[in-house]
């Protein structure tokens, strides 16, 4: 029986070696791991990228070496823009209001040295009056800008207080500083108490008192020149007191008008050189009444007073314009504007006063 016979055909084209056949398991691994590599099979650019793409350790996001699931962190460019980066806003400077409020400081300081120049021992009367104008002036701009609780119950005890404070300045014997204070403490304690009355009051007293204590002892600030004429040395002191500060006042506020520069702040319309000026101005022109004046007045006790009131009165009126910026960023409603803008010298003359009483006593005395 014949054996049978079995025929093994090999095709040439697939016919490898042993070592062939371990380079291509490894090179079909490497691809695996780097599909980027060039190879020599049929892998081309399209089957490696395909590779990449359905690897497991692929991150899920753009961001480069994040792991799998993780967030790309934001970017500085999402989400609304940081506030430190909002366009401030940058008040401008309106040259016809800034020369309307130096001729108003400058007839205002005019007004009280002429007043005190011509009150006699038998006729205050008149200069007593023009103080109480003042003073109802200073209690609008006030009450109109800082809005205290129980505005009208304040301003009509202000206004009490001012008409005693002037009928003390002017008949009180012996002229003293003392019952004027007194009475502004009253009327402080007063207009206190009328704001308690209401809830929606009490809840602002808290933040609102210092307003109030500006209104009531800034009018009567302006019973002080009153006062002091009836006193030895202190109707000079008031004509060279208020020169200084209505000197300082107009000067800087005609600057701000011509140069407004460098501003002081973008939302306050106010130049630092206005305000540098207008002091040492208003010293000059103090110095300059204290060489005419009849001793103790010289040259250098006209400057001393003289630059006292200037800066007092300027730091004052820049003050005023500072509050008045922060109130309009905050949103509150803006006041009468004749009102707002009288604030600034209205509150200068009050609060020099007070210094100029200073002086006259322990300095020149």
């Amino acid at each position: 029986m014949p054996h049978p016979t079995f025929v093994i055909t090999v095709n040439p084209e697939i016919r490898e070696s042993p070592a062939e056949r371990s380079g291509a398991s490894q090179l079909s691994t490497i691809a695996g791991v780097f599909p980027s590599l060039p190879q020599d099979d049929a892998w081309d650019a399209g089957a490696s990228r395909e590779i990449a793409r359905s690897g497991p350790g692929r991150p899920s996001t753009g961001f480069p070496g994040a792991a799998p699931g993780e967030q790309t962190p934001p970017s500085d460019d999402d989400g609304e823009p940081d506030d430190a980066d909002e366009e401030i806003q940058v008040v401008p400077v309106r040259r016809q209001l800034s020369l309307a409020i130096a001729g108003f400081a400058g007839l205002l300081g005019l007004g009280l040295a002429l007043g005190a120049q011509t009150s006699a021992p038998d006729n205050r009367l008149p200069y007593a009056i023009v103080l109480f104008g003042v003073q109802l002036l200073y209690l609008l701009a006030w009450i109109m800008a800082l809005h205290p609780p129980a505005a009208g119950a304040t301003a009509g005890i202000s206004a009490v207080v001012a008409l005693v404070s002037d009928y003390l300045a002017a008949t009180h014997t012996p002229a003293s500083l003392l019952p004027l204070f007194l009475v502004a403490l009253v009327g402080y304690a007063a207009a206190l108490i009328g704001q308690l009355f209401r809830a929606g009051d009490r809840g602002r007293l808290k933040e609102t008192w210092r307003s109030t204590l500006l209104i009531v002892f800034g009018v009567v600030g302006y019973a002080i020149p009153l006062l002091l004429t009836r006193q030895p040395v202190g109707t000079q002191t008031v004509i060279v007191s208020s020169a200084g500060a209505g000197v300082a006042l107009l000067v800087a506020r005609v600057t701000d008008a011509i140069f407004p520069k460098p501003r002081i702040a973008l939302q306050v319309p106010r130049g630092a050189t206005g305000v540098v000026l207008g002091a040492m101005l208003g010293t000059l022109a103090s110095a300059w009444l204290g060489s005419v004046l009849v001793l103790p007045f010289t040259p250098a006790n006209g400057a001393v007073i003289g630059l006292v009131a200037a800066v007092i009165a300027t730091l004052v009126d820049l003050a005023v314009n500072f509050g008045d910026a922060g109130r309009r960023l905050a949103g509150d409603a803006p006041t009468f504007w004749v009102a707002r803008h009288m604030q600034g010298p209205l509150g200068a003359f009050a609060l020099s006063a007070p210094a100029a009483y200073a002086l006259a006593h322990w300095y020149l005395s």
